[in-house]
């Protein structure tokens, strides 16, 4: 609502004219300012209109972008709960298809031991009727070996027995350099006794004339004569590259040389002097030098 303006009390007519002039000029100011306020106003609610319009069309293509975008999050939605559904039932059908394979499989592992454990017992009785056979067998044998061993030691005892009596009547002489020889063996069976006792190395030979040489032990012999009658006989001996000639012996007599083995002499016993041969054994020392 506009005041009125009230003019100011005339001072004059020059002074009247002047305010006029000058309510006129204020007046078409204030047309001007109201036409230019007028136009500014109709061209910003013009802008408003527009702008009011644009955001309407940006909220309406909004609205059907997520109108669109929910129906595909709805499609996409469904498709996974449908996959999920269909990944369940697969799951669930692997998991009987796998029971059932498992069964089966555990059922023909059952039926495999089942066979094993069969076969298995048929070999143990198998075997349990052979160990009772053999352990029959054995028995038997070991009844036969338990005579033996008993029969053996009645053996050996008579054996001892009998070795101790022949080692009790062997007797020790001297020998023809005057040592006093060892027990000596008149025959084959107090041979055997000696080489049982094991004090010395003793080897038993044959000789005949018609042998020119013959090795026993580590020397060397040669028969030279002999005597039925007197039981008596000539031998050579070559021991450590030297000949010794023992003449005229008698049966049982022991015959002693040195060697450069030994400390004690080496003996010679014959035992049987029969025509141009004679039986006898050497004996040597257990224990010989180093040469």
């Amino acid at each position: 609502m506009s005041t009125p303006i009230t003019p100011p009390p005339a001072a004059g007519r020059s002074g009247g004219g002047l305010g006029i002039a000058i309510l006129y000029g204020i007046v078409v100011a204030l047309a001007a300012v109201s036409v230019y306020l007028f136009l500014q106003v109709d061209a910003m609610n013009r802008d408003l209109a527009a702008l009011q319009e644009n955001v309407q069309e940006e909220v309406a293509k909004v609205r059907e972008a997520s109108a669109l975008l929910g129906s595909a999050n709805q499609r996409n939605l469904e498709a996974l709960r449908a996959e999920l559904a269909e990944a369940r039932r697969n799951a669930q059908a692997a998991v009987g298809q796998a029971r059932e394979e498992a069964v089966r499989h555990a059922e023909e592992l059952a039926r495999r031991l089942q066979e094993e454990q069969q076969r298995e017992q048929q070999r143990l009785a198998s075997e349990l009727s052979q160990v009772r056979e053999a352990a029959g067998a054995a028995t038997g044998k070991i009844e036969e070996v338990a005579k033996d061993v008993s029969d053996v030691r009645t053996e050996v005892a008579s054996t001892k027995s009998e070795l101790e009596k022949t080692i009790s009547e062997l007797r020790s002489v001297r020998g023809d350099l005057g040592v006093q020889s060892g027990l000596i063996a008149t025959n084959a069976k107090e041979l055997a006794a000696l080489k049982m006792l094991g004090d010395r190395n003793y080897y038993d030979f044959t000789l005949t004339k018609k042998q020119q040489w013959q090795r026993v032990g580590d020397v060397s012999i040669r028969l030279t004569k002999t005597d039925t009658k007197r039981n008596r006989y000539s031998i050579l001996i070559v021991a450590d590259d030297k000949q010794v000639e023992k003449k005229d012996k008698t049966v049982n007599e022991p015959v002693q040389f040195y060697t450069a083995r030994a400390r004690i002499p080496y003996e010679i016993v014959v035992n049987q002097v029969g025509r141009d041969v004679i039986t006898g054994y050497l004996a040597t020392p257990k224990v010989a030098l180093a040469r």
